[in-house]
């Protein structure tokens, strides 16, 4: 018989049966009634062209053909058994690999791994740079983060961690007519340049002129006081997000720390 045309179902019914040799505690055990349990014996009989079972008066007795066949079978059952715990520990991986641009990481990221990691210590994380766009056909990527739109590629499926606004921040007692430091992020600034907006925000700080910047990276700066806003808020047209192939979102290593980032 073709792989594709064996009855599996109607086998785990026959080796239930089997175990049990009464209809009544195979249904129980399967969660369905006795008359589905016998109506899927005849079928696989039916199938088989054999006899599985006689009928007695009070129990049911297996036919040689079926006692043979039992061994085999289970064997085959616990082999599928060890295929779906190869696969659940292959996706089911205590090591998460992210992506995500380096000042998102030092500014936001990296606290919030800190806390889930002391909160699941077998965890481990691999964190990746991430400046652009992310191919995660090119890398061993379970999620990545991105300072963009709602994701558009096909195939990727993406959460927002919060709608973004844009601070102008600069060290305490700094002057609102300061020099702005120029980033890939802001290009119209035409004071100091640095590679990324935590760099513009840690060049702030330090007195070296303002900074325009995602409000979700200067959170922790305005906190400690290190910088202070210059202005009222502007809204962006980018947010972060966490994004990665549909299919990976059903993994539950990817569900439990995306629900605890956006927690």
């Amino acid at each position: 018989m073709k792989r594709t045309h064996l009855p599996l179902n109607a086998l785990r019914v026959f080796d239930a049966a089997a175990r049990h040799l009464s209809f009544t505690k195979a249904a129980d055990e399967l969660a369905v009634t006795p008359a589905a349990v016998g109506q899927q014996i005849r079928a696989l009989e039916d199938t088989l062209g054999v006899v599985l079972f006689k009928r007695m008066t009070r129990n049911l007795e297996l036919t040689p053909e079926a006692e043979r066949a039992l061994p085999a079978l289970r064997a085959g059952f616990l082999q599928f058994e060890e295929s779906v715990r190869i696969l659940q520990d292959a996706q089911g991986s205590r090591v998460l690999t992210i992506a995500a641009p380096r000042d998102f990481t030092a500014k936001w990221l990296a606290a919030r791994l800190a806390g889930y990691a002391r909160a699941n210590p077998e965890v481990r994380f691999v964190l990746a740079a991430s400046d652009g766009a992310v191919d995660f056909t090119q890398a061993n990527l379970d999620l990545a983060i991105v300072f963009d739109g709602e994701p558009q590629e096909e195939g990727i499926h993406g959460r927002v961690i919060a709608a973004e606004t844009l601070v102008l921040v600069g060290a305490p007692g700094a002057e609102a007519d300061g020099s702005r430091i120029a980033h890939p992020g802001d290009l119209e600034a035409t004071g100091l340049t640095v590679a990324d907006a935590g760099l513009a925000l840690d060049a702030a700080a330090l007195g070296l002129g303002l900074a325009k910047v995602p409000a979700t990276l200067a959170a922790a700066d305005l906190a400690a006081g290190r910088v202070v806003p210059i202005g009222e808020p502007e809204p962006s047209a980018q947010s972060w997000w966490l994004i990665a192939p549909t299919p990976q979102w059903r993994q539950a290593k990817v569900r439990a720390i995306v629900e605890f980032l956006l927690a």
